[in-house]
């Protein structure tokens, strides 16, 4: 099983990647949240994998974090949800922003994720309950930010009518640990209107 590669980013074109790693060049697919944090082409980079081998392929999957590997992984375990879909939820919400969905059973926020209907995003609800990781804090680039801040902004950016990618987006890189519901908001929206 590959774990992780370590090599030069020499193509990325959404969803697949290519990655040389002592002259092999290893194609990933990956989610646009891994995109979001990849450097130009030309430079190291450092892939947390997923390996899926079928009859007919050996596959593939990148992610810039181990959480979003974590998610995928159980994902695969959900009825009905294959590869493709997994990609879709971790590329349309973040992975704290999907946990609050099954917590809070939001299923109408789960299907604004492109590709999830009702009955998949009340059967991810159901089916996630018991998969998801415990714990107090999410670690966004190397910050530890509590449940509540990120959530609740997540929530009131999805409520101010942009959709989970979005969001994704607007709250990736911002905030610290201390920052509250409200500085995260305010951040984000910074930095869609700076654009």
């Amino acid at each position: 099983m590959i774990g992780f590669l370590k090599g030069t980013l020499v193509s990325k074109n959404p969803p697949h990647l290519v990655l040389e790693v002592g002259g092999v060049g290893y194609e990933l697919e990956a989610p646009m949240s891994t995109f979001e944090r990849l450097p130009d082409t030309g430079k190291q980079f450092i892939v947390i994998t997923h390996e899926l081998v079928r009859d007919d392929a050996h596959l593939l999957y990148g992610f810039s974090t181990e959480a979003e590997r974590a998610l995928f992984r159980n994902l695969l375990k959900v009825s009905g949800v294959g590869a493709r879909i997994a990609l879709g939820i971790l590329s349309g919400i973040t992975v704290e922003g999907f946990r609050q969905c099954v917590l809070g059973k939001d299923v109408v926020s789960l299907t604004r994720v492109p590709g999830i209907g009702r009955k998949t995003a009340e059967r991810l609800v159901v089916e996630m309950a018991d998969r998801l990781p415990k714990g107090g804090g999410i670690v966004v680039d190397g910050i530890k930010r509590s449940l509540d801040a990120e959530s609740e902004a997540h929530e009131a950016l999805l409520k101010l009518g942009y959709r989970p990618g979005e969001v994704t987006k607007m709250l990736h890189g911002i905030g610290s640990s201390q920052a509250t519901t409200e500085d995260l908001i305010r951040d984000a929206l910074k930095k869609v209107h700076s654009r």
